[in-house]
C-alpha cells in the first residue's frame, strides 16, 4: 500500500484527498496528517483512518490540550514540514494554504518523497528551490492543480523539445462580465461565489482577481521549463477544458472534464498510472456544451498582470508578489480594501521591493517578511 501524508487535510484539497482514499483503500493508506488549527476535525480524521501522526500548525491550538502533546501531536510548521520526511511516507499531498507550504515541499522532496503539489506558493516564491530540492533528494513533484495535472496528461509520452505553448484555462471568476464600478463595489460574499470550483476562501478571491491564474502562469514555468513568451491563458466560463498544449508540428491536445478535484488528486497519488473510479467518470459532450474561450482582460484584472510581469522580472519578484498578494487578500476578506484595492497593495508594494534577490531559504523567508509587512503598511496607507 502507497502511505500518504495529507498535509491542510481539513482544506478544500485535502478534503478531497480523504474522499479519494476512501474509495481506494486497498491502495492507500493515510499515515500523516496536518491542518492549521482545526484540533477536532484532525482527531475525527484521524481516528477514521487510523492516524497515528498529527502535526497542528499553529502550535496554540494545543496549549489547552496537552492530553495530545502527550500522545505526539507535533505543532508548528517545523512540525508539519516533519510528517514529510517519515519513513513510512511515500506521498505527501502538500495541499497548505500560502507560503506556509514551502517548508513541507522542500523537505518532502529531499526525503525522496512524491510530493503531490497543491500549494502552488512553493513553486511562485521559491521555483529555483524547489527544483533544487527534488534534485538534490530525489524526490518527484507532481501537480494537483487541475491546469497543471492536465498539463502534465496531454504530455505524457512527449519530449519536451515537441512542446511548443501551453494554454492554461481560466474561468474567469464572478466578476467576468461586470464593470468596473460593479468590481469596485463588489464585496466579499459576492467574490467568494466562484461560479465553477468549490474552493477555500483564498484561493477562491484569487480566481475572482485572476492572481490565481498568474500564480499559475510561474508555476507551470517551473514544472515545465517553458519561458513566458510560451504560456499562454484563455478564459473559458465553464471550466471543462482544463488546459491545452500546443506542439511544434502544430497539433493542440486538450484535457477535458468536469469540475472536480479528486480527478487531479487521484492522478497525482497514481501517475503514471490510471486505477478505475467509480465515481469520476460518465462524461456527456452534448450537455457540457458549448466551448467557450475568451482573452483576458488585463485592464479589469491587472492582478493578473502584475504577477506574470513578476514572474518575467525573477529574482525575488515572485515571492514579493506571493505575500502581498496574501496580505491583500486577507485584508479584502477582512473588510480593510476594496476588491480593487487589492492591486493598488500589491503593486506598491512590488514598486518599493523592486530588484531584491532570493537565492536561498533564508533569503526568501526575508523577503517574504519584508513584503507582507510593505504590504500591511499600504492597507494601512489606503484606510486613512
Amino acid at each position: 500500500m502507497t502511505g500518504v501524508a495529507v498535509l491542510g487535510a481539513t482544506g478544500s484539497v485535502g478534503r478531497s484527498t480523504l474522499a479519494v482514499i476512501r474509495r481506494h483503500r486497498k491502495r492507500f493508506r493515510v499515515v500523516a496528517m496536518s491542518a492549521r488549527r482545526s484540533v477536532g476535525a484532525l482527531e475525527r480524521l484521524a481516528a477514521e483512518f487510523g492516524t497515528g501522526d498529527i502535526a497542528v500548525a499553529d502550535a496554540a491550538a494545543l496549549a489547552d490540550r496537552p492530553d495530545l502533546s502527550s500522545a505526539g501531536w507535533r505543532s508548528g510548521p517545523a512540525g508539519v514540514a516533519e510528517l514529510g520526511r517519515l519513513p513510512g511516507v511515500d506521498v505527501v499531498v502538500n495541499a497548505v494554504a500560502g507560503a506556509a507550504g514551502l517548508p513541507p515541499t522542500l523537505a518532502a522532496l529531499e526525503s525522496g518523497k512524491r510530493c503531490a503539489l497543491a500549494n502552488k506558493e512553493s513553486l511562485v516564491a521559491a521555483g529555483e528551490l524547489v527544483l533544487a530540492a527534488a534534485r538534490r533528494g530525489g524526490g518527484e513533484l507532481v501537480p494537483v492543480d487541475s491546469e497543471h495535472s492536465a498539463i502534465l496528461q496531454c504530455m505524457a509520452g512527449s519530449r519536451p523539445d515537441e512542446v511548443h505553448r501551453l494554454v492554461l484555462t481560466a474561468s474567469g471568476g464572478p466578476f467576468r462580465e461586470a464593470s468596473a464600478e460593479a468590481m469596485e463595489r463588489a464585496d466579499a460574499a459576492t467574490a467568494l461565489r466562484h461560479p465553477t470550483w468549490e474552493m477555500g476562501a483564498k484561493i477562491t478571491i484569487d480566481s475572482a482577481t485572476l492572481a490565481n491564474k498568474a500564480l499559475e502562469v510561474i508555476e507551470a514555468h517551473f514544472l515545465y521549463g517553458l519561458p513566458y513568451e510560451r504560456i499562454d491563458v484563455v478564459v473559458h466560463p465553464t471550466s471543462i477544458v482544463h488546459s491545452f498544449v500546443e506542439f511544434v508540428d502544430g497539433s493542440v491536445i486538450s484535457q477535458m472534464g468536469v469540475p472536480n478535484m479528486e480527478l487531479p488528486v487521484l492522478h497525482a497519488l497514481t501517475w503514471p498510472r490510471r486505477p478505475p473510479d467509480p465515481v469520476l467518470r460518465n462524461f456527456d459532450p452534448v450537455a457540457l456544451s458549448p466551448l467557450v474561450f475568451e482573452p483576458v482582460d488585463e485592464t479589469r484584472f491587472p492582478l493578473f498582470r502584475l504577477g506574470v510581469n513578476a514572474g518575467r522580472a525573477g529574482g525575488a519578484a515572485p515571492a514579493v508578489f506571493n505575500a502581498a498578494n496574501e496580505v491583500a487578500v486577507d485584508s479584502f476578506l477582512k473588510g480593510e480594501v476594496t476588491f480593487t484595492g487589492m492591486a493598488e497593495v500589491v503593486a506598491a508594494t512590488l514598486e518599493v521591493l523592486d530588484g531584491r534577490t532570493a537565492s536561498d531559504l533564508r533569503e526568501v523567508l526575508r523577503v517574504d517578511g519584508a513584503a507582507r509587512r510593505r504590504a500591511s503598511a499600504e492597507v494601512k496607507r489606503i484606510r486613512a
